[in-house]
């Protein structure tokens, strides 16, 4: 498929190495956007990473629900995202970037598998049925975006000890499949890790629930 953009050749984002993108958008103007709400957001010090453009576009075309891009680089929109990469470089940050460029019907909430764990030591089950099965009212989120994936522990309730963030995932593979949400996770996990933690079973729903995205492992630690 023939798709590239020659105006972006000499631009200051787009690396050589990924100059064939879709030309249904202007994604330099998309970088630029993320770029500057990102110095918003996390102070002037922020900017995107040149070894980071890659794997942005990726993420960019899929949340603009752009089919070229997306057929090109085998990314299936019916399914969630798994952004995965070490510690610090960057995924948390991105994936709150691009709430502000998906479309209202795709909107979804960034929350930490750890702090989801901490609300089950109070709340108890409810808390898997209130991330598994979403809101009652169609006007709130249902789509979640879980953070740090694997930086949780079992919790115990009234003695009873629950893998919390797992039971939450395979009840959303259900409505997944039924077509009514989308799931999107973060984690420095690699798979094999993934199916320690969480079992084989998980570990299958997810390649069926979400396009795996993944920064190279020696990008280095941006917060130091």
């Amino acid at each position: 498929m023939q798709n590239t953009i020659t105006q972006l050749e000499h631009s200051s984002f787009i690396p050589s190495e990924a100059k064939t993108i879709s030309n249904r958008y202007d994604y330099n103007r998309v970088l630029r956007f993320l770029d500057q709400k990102g110095k918003e957001f996390y102070g002037p010090k922020f900017q995107l990473q040149h070894e980071d453009i890659p794997t942005i576009l990726k993420l960019a075309g899929y949340f603009l629900q752009d089919t070229a891009l997306c057929e090109d680089h085998g990314i299936d929109l019916r399914k969630g995202i798994m952004l995965t990469g070490p510690i610090g470089c960057g995924k948390t940050t991105l994936m709150n970037l691009f709430r502000l460029i998906c479309n209202q019907e795709d909107r979804f909430v960034v929350k930490s598998a750890r702090d989801i764990t901490f609300e089950f030591i109070q709340d108890g089950y409810e808390t898997i049925h209130r991330y598994s099965r979403g809101k009652i009212y169609a006007s709130e989120f249902r789509n979640y975006c879980f953070d740090d994936l694997g930086t949780e522990k079992n919790m115990k309730h009234f003695g009873n000890e629950c893998n919390v963030l797992a039971e939450i995932l395979l009840s959303r593979y259900d409505l997944f499949v039924a077509g009514k949400l989308k799931t999107h996770i973060t984690t420095n996990l690699s798979a094999t890790e993934l199916e320690e933690a969480y079992g084989n079973r998980l570990r299958s729903r997810l390649r069926e629930m979400v396009n795996l995205i993944g920064f190279d492992m020696s990008v280095q630690d941006k917060r130091k």
